[in-house]
Parts: C-alpha cells; sequence; structure tokens
C-alpha cells in the first residue's frame, strides 16, 4: 500500500500516479522482456509462462525479444523501465557469470527476483571412449590424468560454470574446448572431438538412447522422470546443483504489494496443470520458489560463482 504521507493532496497525487494496488494489479497488459532470441529454451519456456500469466490475471502478457551479449542487451534495457509492475523480465544463471567475469555491472540484485518458474537438468554426458565409461571411472582417470579430459563448454558459459563445480568438487582437472552452443558441443562429443560435456535429454537424449553417448551423472535433488537410471551427484559422493533454472524479475523499486500480487499469479500460473505439461513437453521441470527462497537460490550461487571465477575467466 502506498505509503501514508502528511499532506492530502501528496496522498492522492501517489495514488494516480503510482502502480496500482495489489488486489486490482494488473489493470493492464504486462511486457515481457525476455533477453533472448526466438526459438531457444528461455523464449519457448517464458512464452508459456507467459500464456499461463495471461490467462490467470485476465491481461495479454506480450513476449518482446530481446537478445544479445549473453542476455545483457535486453536485461540494460530492462533496467530502465519504470518499476510499476508492467514489465517483467527473466534471468537464469548466464546473468551471474556475465557479473563475475567483468560482462555487466548487472547482476541478480539489479533487479526484484519474484519467482522461480522452471529448472531444466542437465547431465554430465560422455562421449564412447576406450579410457571411461562411467562417472567413476572418468574421475579415475582424471585424476591419474590431469588435464587430458577434454571438456566441451560454452566458455564463460553456464556449462562452464558447471564443469568447473564438478571439478571443484571431485578434485580433478579438465582441459577446456570452446564451443558456441549445446548443439555444437553434443556434436563434437558424438564425433570424438571431446570427452565430456554438459547436456539434456533435447539435445543429447536421443544419442543416449542410440548407444553413441553416456548420461552419466544428472546435476539434481534426485533422479529425473526421463532418465531414472542415471544417478544424482548426490549419490556419488557431492550435493551439486547443475540446472539451467528460469526466474521472472521485476526491476528494482517496484512497490512490494506489486511484487507479492505478481508472485501470488506466478505461484497459480505454476500450479496449471496444462502449463505444467507444456514446459515438460520442451525438455524442462515446471518449479515455484518464491521471493525469499529464490533469494536465497541466488544468493548461494552467486557465492559458487564468485569462488570458481578465475577458472571461467581463465
Amino acid at each position: 500500500m502506498f505509503r501514508k504521507i502528511a499532506v492530502a493532496a501528496g496522498l492522492m497525487a501517489a495514488a494516480i500516479a503510482g502502480p496500482a494496488q495489489a488486489q486490482d494489479y494488473p489493470t493492464k497488459p504486462i511486457e515481457f522482456i525476455v533477453p533472448w532470441g526466438p526459438g531457444g529454451g528461455s523464449d519457448t519456456q517464458m512464452r508459456l509462462v507467459a500464456q499461463g500469466l495471461a490467462e490467470e490475471t485476465g491481461q495479454a502478457v506480450p513476449v518482446i525479444n530481446m537478445p544479445g551479449v549473453g542476455g545483457n542487451v535486453g536485461l540494460a534495457e530492462f533496467a530502465k523501465r519504470p518499476a510499476d509492475g508492467y514489465t517483467i523480465s527473466q534471468i537464469h544463471e548466464g546473468l551471474l557469470i556475465s557479473n563475475g567475469t567483468g560482462i555487466t555491472d548487472l547482476n541478480w540484485d539489479s533487479f526484484m527476483p519474484i519467482a522461480l518458474v522452471t529448472s531444466s537438468p542437465q547431465y554430465l554426458t560422455l562421449s564412447k571412449n576406450d579410457n571411461f565409461s562411467t562417472f567413476e571411472e572418468m574421475v579415475a582417470y582424471a585424476k591419474d590424468h590431469p588435464g587430458a579430459v577434454r571438456a566441451g563448454v560454452t566458455l564463460a558459459g553456464v556449462p562452464h560454470l558447471h564443469m568447473a563445480m564438478i571439478e571443484d568438487a571431485f578434485g580433478i582437472q579438465f582441459s577446456y574446448v570452446g564451443y558456441e552452443g549445446t548443439g555444437q558441443r553434443i556434436r563434437a562429443l558424438v564425433g570424438g572431438n571431446i570427452d565430456v560435456a554438459i547436456g539434456d535429454v533435447s539435445s543429447a537424449g536421443q544419442f543416449v538412447e542410440n548407444g553413441d553417448l553416456i548420461f552419466a551423472a544428472v546435476g539434481m535433488p534426485e533422479r529425473t522422470a526421463e532418465e531414472p537410471d542415471v544417478r544424482t551427484f548426490k549419490e556419488l559422493g557431492q550435493d551439486l546443483d547443475l540446472a539451467v533454472t528460469r526466474g521472472v524479475v521485476l526491476p528494482k523499486g517496484t512497490p512490494q504489494d506489486v511484487a507479492d500480487a505478481l508472485e501470488a499469479h506466478l505461484e497459480k500460473v505454476m500450479q496449471n496443470e496444462d502449463v505444467r505439461t507444456k514446459i515438460k513437453n520442451v525438455g524442462s521441470e515446471p518449479v515455484f520458489l518464491g521471493q525469499d527462497a529464490y533469494k536465497a537460490y541466488l544468493g548461494k550461487l552467486s557465492d559458487t560463482v564468485n569462488r570458481l571465477v578465475g577458472k571461467l575467466a581463465g
């Protein structure tokens, strides 16, 4: 609610100029800036969330794609938008890495995190090779031959962070080969140009099914329904969270009651079975963490990025 002020005229002006009260929000369309190009994971998943939010609120939620520099172009524009609840955006782990490596001054706390809504499980994926075929064999080989295991990553990107987390947790060392995207990495893995990579079901699942690749471990708290035989890193001795998580944010300074109202709407969206099914069908998991839990998650992730930033920048 609006903060009380002494002058009645000032109160009236604030009420007229300010955003709608929580019980009325939203009263007009909400623009959703997705800082990635059309057709990618963020765009696909956030369009499903936007559709659900439009149905939930009765207001249009048009998606505006603003790609460039790993999501940073769109987020820089979003940071300039009015803090009135009528422009929202999306972040994932890439923003924290971009900040840690000096690409952008923006970070997760440059915005108001409202809700984490999707999580895409990531798998440590092995090539078919003569040196190892299980996670334990890979770790043993890497310890005996530091730097000999070739890891395909997007340099200074989320897959690079995930590989650095594995290195750090299990006391091993990879040599890194840079690729622009997941598809390139997986093709290189199938071709034997690299030994390990981070993949997901949509990019690597068919190759695993065909026997060309091996899912050695999954970075989720529990085994996934899609790959129930693949062990978690926790089962392998280290509780690593290797997922690409996507969440909704507001501009910093948005009134708290508006933020709370948006959080409540998003919670209902993520309980919608149609939305949940569609998100699963594009290879991700529908989840919901509200403001406090999402901030705690991002804070923990930020600590990890800061600890491993030397590996990412190098």
